[in-house]
């Protein structure tokens, strides 16, 4: 990180960045951009403008809302924040370097994302239901731009993938790369979760799709396909305890790990609070003997505990501006093409004729699940499972399948499935 920042200071002139979805992160990354040197932020862009505009007022940008892309060519020539309502404006403008999609709109993020490289924008994803569904596609489009698409710094998956770099420098094989969670309720609706949701600000269908796990297993799907991982059981085990340092307690590493690929996995209202993990393995004596006399918590050997106690969402995101655009790196992508993906369940008794409600809502939850487990009778993704009619009747917390469902295959979510399905196998 620290020779990151040397090389921002040293740039001649700083990086044009835009970002689409002015949320609580991409309000946070707005700031930080202005705090870290060698970036700029020169167009944000919000389907409620308001908000957008209460932003750039906040953080005392200069700004101009813009409604074509000349003038937001103009703007940014005059050094002022180009605002806008519509991302397209954003992707299309061919003066920033890097596009940021931090919308919560899984199909609508993919479509601009496509346009930005298109535009020859590199591409970070804070969108992580639109990695997991249209990341292969995506990057298969940056590859052939010469392009970088990645997902961000300051989530858990990139923060884990920081710590299994790491970890593998030194000549451990990772055996898991966890998350730690705080709650969870399968059955939690928008309406049963508002008063949490209020509290932090928050959309309540968003809050039902963090306390319900499907976010959970969006993200551990998106770091499963970003380093050949899987799931030992669907859903991933997530054993409740009271600290992380219990984990060898809960986990019978020796059991459930192939020996080769990374399990992905979580444990539940363990201290410190937000944090990430890896375990990794070494059998050589000498390590052995080493960790042995150095901080015990790490583990009995040979598998061995790290950990990092937190991740900062947009205080991290510019450490990946700067390997994007300084380095031509990504931090994490889908190179495994689909190994997992999240599939709907159903939250209560659903009816025929029911629609449902999509992601976070009050028909279904997701569950990761290895892709391999459901060839024989696809299964419908969770992040599909909106606005579609059911055929038949679906009993609770039963899986639903695509031919369960009423759906237009030629519509922009499938048809951009089936595009980023068989992209995979060129990544």
């Amino acid at each position: 990180m620290f020779g990151l920042l040397d090389q921002l200071k040293r740039v001649k002139s700083p990086i044009k960045i835009g970002i689409v979805g002015i949320g609580s992160i991409g309000r946070g990354m707005v700031l930080q951009s202005a705090l870290t040197p060698g970036i700029e932020c020169c167009a944000i862009a919000d389907i409620n403008l308001n908000r957008a505009i209460e932003v750039a007022k906040q953080f005392n940008y200069n700004y101009k809302v813009v409604n074509s892309l000349a003038e937001m060519n103009e703007a940014i020539q005059k050094g002022q924040l180009a605002v806008c309502e519509d991302g397209n404006l954003i992707a299309s403008c061919e003066q920033i370097r890097v596009f940021i999609e931090a919308t919560s709109s899984i199909v609508g993020g993919a479509l601009y994302g496509e346009k930005a490289l298109d535009h020859n924008q590199h591409l970070i994803m804070m969108n992580y239901e639109a990695d997991l569904m249209y990341g292969s596609y995506l990057l298969s489009k940056a590859r052939k731009n010469n392009l970088v698409y990645t997902v961000s710094d300051g989530d858990q998956p990139a923060v884990i993938k920081r710590i299994i770099d790491e970890v593998e420098f030194m000549g451990f094989k990772i055996v898991m790369a966890g998350n730690m969670k705080g709650f969870l309720d399968r059955h939690v609706t928008p309406y049963s979760i508002k008063g949490e949701a209020e509290k932090r600000d928050l959309d309540p269908k968003m809050c039902s799709s963090y306390s319900d796990g499907t976010k959970l297993c969006v993200e551990m799907a998106v770091m499963a396909n970003g380093i050949g991982g899987y799931v030992a059981t669907p859903g991933m085990y997530g054993p409740k305890m009271d600290s992380i340092y219990e984990i060898f307690d809960h986990f019978d590493f020796k059991k459930i790990w192939n020996g080769e690929n990374p399990i992905v996995d979580y444990v539940l209202d363990a201290k410190p609070k937000g944090g990430v993990f890896v375990i990794g393995y070494t059998d050589h004596p000498y390590q052995k003997s080493t960790l042995s006399w150095l901080p015990p918590d790490m583990g009995p050997g040979p598998f061995y505990l790290f950990y990092r106690p937190y991740h900062l969402c947009h205080f991290e995101f510019a450490a990946t501006v700067a390997e994007v655009v300084l380095n031509n790196r990504a931090v994490l992508k889908p190179d495994f093409g689909f190994k997992t993906n999240v599939y709907a369940y159903a939250k209560k008794d659903l009816k025929k004729g029911e629609r449902l409600d999509g992601f976070g809502g009050y028909a279904s939850y997701g569950l990761i699940e290895n892709c391999a487990d459901n060839m024989l009778k696809a299964a419908l993704p969770a992040c599909l499972a909106d606005d579609v009619v059911l055929k038949r009747d679906i009993t609770k917390d039963s899986k639903i399948y695509l031919d369960d469902i009423v759906y237009d295959a030629n519509s922009d979510g499938f048809a951009l499935f089936s595009k980023s399905f068989q992209a995979q196998s060129g990544n």
